[in-house]
């Protein structure tokens, strides 16, 4: 029994990533030890702040960096600190940035629901979205002709939420940003390799630390230092209520560290492994057609898809995801694609056990 299922609550598999709505990752020991200690000593705080961006830039090839308490709260600290380039007056007026430079500009593709609108998080920042161009096609005289003298950003979401086709490249938008001397923010919440797009040239790209990382709840932004220093004074303005706690922080920091020395084949083949076993099984089940799939933005994410012959099951995708999550364990999986038959799981938040429980729970919904 488990921490939560001792306070009445259902105990939960999660097959379906590292999500938000159930508690994103679990911590290794190492991650854990490292918060029990950040959270057992006193620390100014403006220097941890300070030292954690100098410690996580080596990690990521950024001038600096800027902790946050989620990649949500980093999308709002970046639009602020732009906004506001450190100015005091404006750090604390914000959100309200009526006459100011506030406009970010987002391809219509990337208008998307993470749990929230990421318009939402723009927003809270001060920032006004400017979306161009239509939900599967932008070009670039779209992005072009919305750039104004009010245009303080562009803005790049990169995310399997994100419509896939159609889209300007970041090279595209970087382009077109850095020839109107404007920075170009990238939101790589989930993404894996935490130095491609320094690389690139991205002037502020934000993480989450508790996706890919596996930290503690925590994200951070990094890139130009002149704008990360805009945005570490946001904790004076709207980054107040998103701040991070020092034992945050620390397990951020473990987390990196552990992260840099992970066996990378081996996780990928760790997932093959569980995702094969799930496939060999549920094609046993009647009306099931199980297949191994790449995540849809690229990511050395692999999934085991299974398609619902509605006809032959006698329930929808939608029905047999509402009875996976019913009882105890509660089974959750993905949901994109529920509307069009099929269900997806993810096998990297699977622990030991959890892949039989799965099959077992669809063999008792579809055959009884």
């Amino acid at each position: 029994m488990n921490c939560y299922e001792k306070i009445g609550l259902q105990r939960v598999i999660n097959a379906s990533g590292r999500m938000t709505a159930l508690g994103v990752s679990t911590l290794s020991e190492g991650v854990a030890k490292a918060a029990i200690e950040g959270g057992s000593s006193y620390v100014v705080i403006d220097d941890l702040i300070d030292s954690a961006g100098t410690i996580i830039s080596t990690y990521t090839g950024g001038e600096d960096s800027c902790v946050t308490s989620s990649a949500s709260a980093g999308i709002a600290i970046s639009v602020a600190g732009l906004i506001s380039q450190g100015k005091k007056s404006i750090i604390e007026r914000l959100p309200y940035s009526e006459g100011l430079k506030n406009e970010v500009v987002l391809q219509k593709g990337h208008v998307v629901q993470f749990g929230a609108p990421i318009t939402s998080m723009i927003r809270l920042g001060g920032g006004v979205p400017i979306e161009v161009g239509m939900a599967n096609s932008v070009a670039e005289q779209d992005v072009e002709e919305a750039i104004t003298d009010k245009t303080v950003a562009l803005i790049y979401i990169k995310s399997h939420h994100c419509i896939q086709k159609g889209m300007l490249s970041i090279e595209k938008m970087l382009e077109i940003a850095h020839r109107h001397n404007l920075p170009l923010v990238i939101d790589a919440a989930a993404e894996e390799d935490m130095k491609k797009y320094i690389a690139l040239g991205a002037d502020l790209v934000i993480y989450s630390g508790a996706k890919a990382l596996e930290a503690t709840t925590s994200g951070f932004v990094t890139g130009k230092k002149e704008y990360i220093s805009y945005c570490k004074k946001q904790y004076k303005g709207i980054a107040r209520p998103m701040k991070i706690g020092k034992e945050g922080i620390m397990g951020l920091l473990q987390a990196l560290e552990e992260y840099e020395h992970k066996d990378m084949v081996k996780y990928v083949a760790s997932q093959h492994e569980i995702v094969s076993y799930l496939i060999e099984n549920i094609n046993k089940i009647l009306g099931c057609k199980a297949y191994e799939i790449q995540d849809e933005a690229g990511r050395e994410i692999y999934r085991c898809q299974v398609k619902i012959d509605e006809k032959e099951v006698g329930k929808t995708a939608v029905q047999i995801d509402k009875e996976l999550r019913e009882g105890n364990p509660s089974i959750h999986c993905r949901t994109h694609l529920l509307t069009q038959g099929m269900l997806s799981f993810d096998p990297r938040p699977m622990v030991e056990g959890d892949k039989e429980l799965v099959v077992e729970k669809m063999k008792k919904i579809i055959e009884g």
